[in-house]
């Protein structure tokens, strides 16, 4: 469901948000005995105001009884007691209900199809992460009882008040359509300004992500003024938007202060003639003092629980969006086996998105325990055919099988167990090089089986000489290793997984001579009984290969071995020639 969608049906509108956190499982009781609590804090609370107009009623201290200040004290720790326990209580509650919604929110991203990450900055996903559910945790831990309290002392005080003075209470309430004029267009505009600071806050996550995970290439570039610019940009705005949230909460605090003094003062006037006339007591006059403040500050939490409310219903459109995107079926469909069989891809077409297509009509068949080499000109379709095969993407036309099943009716989980997939880049997570080799294989890996397989790709010789050896710590995607170390870590890690089926996009093309040796051996004892797909742009890589497929722009121009295709396809001569004199010159 796009988010659009999602705002169109439910944006605005506090269901959606309530069914969010329903669908979090809160603890019921626990939420149960904090509002009750808090509905006795407040209850104790509209008892004060009464007792105190008995004392002052009372005017000497001789008058004063014992049980009238004990039932005082009584009173405001009881009330104290009630609030915090309440407090601790929605806190628990708030923490939980957050826990759980990273927790659907990450196991979610986890299995997004990769368009989304296509269309979606990760700035911009971290941000769903943390901020918008920490607004969801601000408005349930701070702002949840205050409504609550806030309203039954609203409703509590003016029913007390009414019945104390009836006149002087009407008198009181008349602020209430004037203090309205203000805040519901007032209130809009805050709603309106709370979007745009967390959009513009996910942009500047964004631009903080962006920037600093790709530091090296930053410094390098000499990006450091566009970079600073970027993050200026964004931080510019965040302040004009926090100025112009100033500016309201300048005329809304404001006036509720200026109508809430000149109603005190109106009331206190009012009273005082009533109090010398004898028709009010002093007490009465006292206690309707502290019932208004009992109603004034009530408002003023309950105009913060919308404001925060509405920020809630905002990020839950987005945490919504990301909840209901396309994911991956990891464990539907049928399990593979045996993965040792025929690869037949059949008038495949792609395009990304509403593009033109990326590859046209291809067909070919990768025979179990053969190398197939991929050549051609850069942008023909190579990687994105790669893609297909560890199905990131779905075909728009054809169908690719193994054996007889089509590989999109297998389960995911299954059929990506059976593939080692070693890239240019060979990403490298932080952590250890043991970290990094046993990294996704499922199983519980022996020292004997790590060492073994460093031995095959050539690692063990490098890991040795280092002084933690298996414990080293390579740093932020493998930074304290070179291109060749990288390589063969992760040539390592494919001999680990033991797939049947081998990837190789461009493995070598990045390396120097030296390296490339050694990678290139590291591969061969890799590509052994395997069926092998192979991306290369060095002759060396495919000379051997039982089948080579020339793509260019997106479809295949020529099939065979290196001197079916020396003879038959221009293009591919001429490859190898260019190929075969930068190999001499090296």
């Amino acid at each position: 469901m796009k988010q659009e969608e999602i705002t169109r049906k439910g944006g605005g509108s506090w269901r959606p948000f309530l069914r969010l956190i329903l669908e979090t499982k809160p603890s019921k009781w626990m939420l149960g005995i904090a509002i009750g609590l808090s509905v006795m804090s407040t209850v104790v609370g509209l008892a004060v105001p009464l007792m105190t107009k008995n004392v002052v009623d009372s005017f000497s201290i001789t008058d004063i009884s014992t049980m009238q200040i004990v039932g005082l004290c009584i009173a405001f720790l009881g009330q104290a007691a009630a609030s915090g326990i309440s407090i601790y209580m929605l806190n628990r509650i708030g923490q939980s209900v957050v826990a759980s919604l990273r927790d659907r929110l990450w196991k979610k991203l986890l299995v997004l199809t990769v368009p989304y990450f296509d269309k979606h900055r990760t700035g911009d996903t971290v941000s769903r992460v943390i901020n918008d559910t920490g607004i969801v945790k601000g408005l349930i831990t701070e702002h949840l009882t205050g409504f609550f309290n806030g309203l039954i002392s609203i409703i509590g005080a003016v029913s007390i008040l009414l019945f104390l003075d009836w006149k002087m209470t009407l008198l009181m309430l008349t602020a209430v359509p004037i203090a309205m004029l203000v805040f519901i267009p007032v209130g809009r505009k805050m709603t309106k300004i709370s979007r745009e600071l967390q959009d513009e806050t996910a942009v500047f996550t964004t631009v903080l992500d962006q920037a600093l995970s790709e530091i090296r290439l930053v410094k390098a570039s000499n990006a450091e003024d566009y970079e600073y610019n970027n993050g200026k940009s964004s931080i510019g705005k965040l302040l004009r938007l926090g100025i112009r949230e100033g500016k309201l909460q300048a005329i809304i605090f404001p006036i509720i202060g200026l109508v809430m003094m000149g109603m005190l003062v109106l009331i206190i006037a009012y009273g005082g003639m009533r109090v010398s006339s004898g028709e009010l007591s002093a007490g009465d006059l006292v206690a309707f003092i502290l019932y208004l403040i009992q109603i004034v500050f009530p408002i003023n939490q309950i105009s913060q629980f919308f404001t925060q409310m509405q920020k809630a219903i905002g990020a839950t459109e987005r945490i919504i969006a990301t909840l209901h995107a396309d994911e991956e079926p990891l464990h539907q469909g049928r399990e593979l086996h045996n993965a040792r069989q025929p690869i037949v891809v059949e008038h495949v077409s792609f395009a990304y998105g509403e593009q033109d297509d990326v590859l046209e009509n291809i067909d070919f068949t990768l025979q179990p325990g053969t190398v197939t080499a991929i050549v051609g000109p850069s942008g023909g379709g190579k990687t994105t055919l790669f893609s297909l095969l560890e199905r990131f993407y779905k075909p728009q036309q054809g169908t690719i099988r193994i054996g007889k099943d089509n590989i999109f009716d297998l389960s995911l989980h299954a059929w990506r167990c059976k593939i080692g997939y070693v890239s240019q880049e060979s990403p490298i997570i932080a952590g250890t090089i043991r970290d990094n080799l046993i990294y996704g294989t499922g199983r519980a890996i022996t020292e004997e089986e790590m060492k073994q397989a460093a031995k095959m790709a050539y690692a063990d010789v490098f890991i040795e000489e280092l002084s933690d050896q298996y414990e080293t710590e390579v740093g932020e995607r493998g930074i304290k290793l070179s291109g060749g170390q990288r390589q063969r870590i992760a040539i390592a890690r494919a001999i680990l997984r033991d797939p049947q089926i081998l990837m190789l996009d461009e493995a070598t093309s990045s390396l120097d001579s030296k390296s490339e040796i050694v990678v290139q051996r590291a591969l061969d004892n890799l590509m052994v009984g395997r069926t092998t797909l192979v991306i290369a742009h060095r002759l060396s890589t495919v000379v051997d290969a039982d089948q080579i497929l020339f793509v260019e722009k997106g479809t295949i121009t020529g099939r065979g071995t290196h001197e079916e295709l020396i003879r038959s396809h221009e293009l591919y001569r001429e490859f190898a020639h260019q190929q075969l004199r930068l190999e001499t010159v090296e």
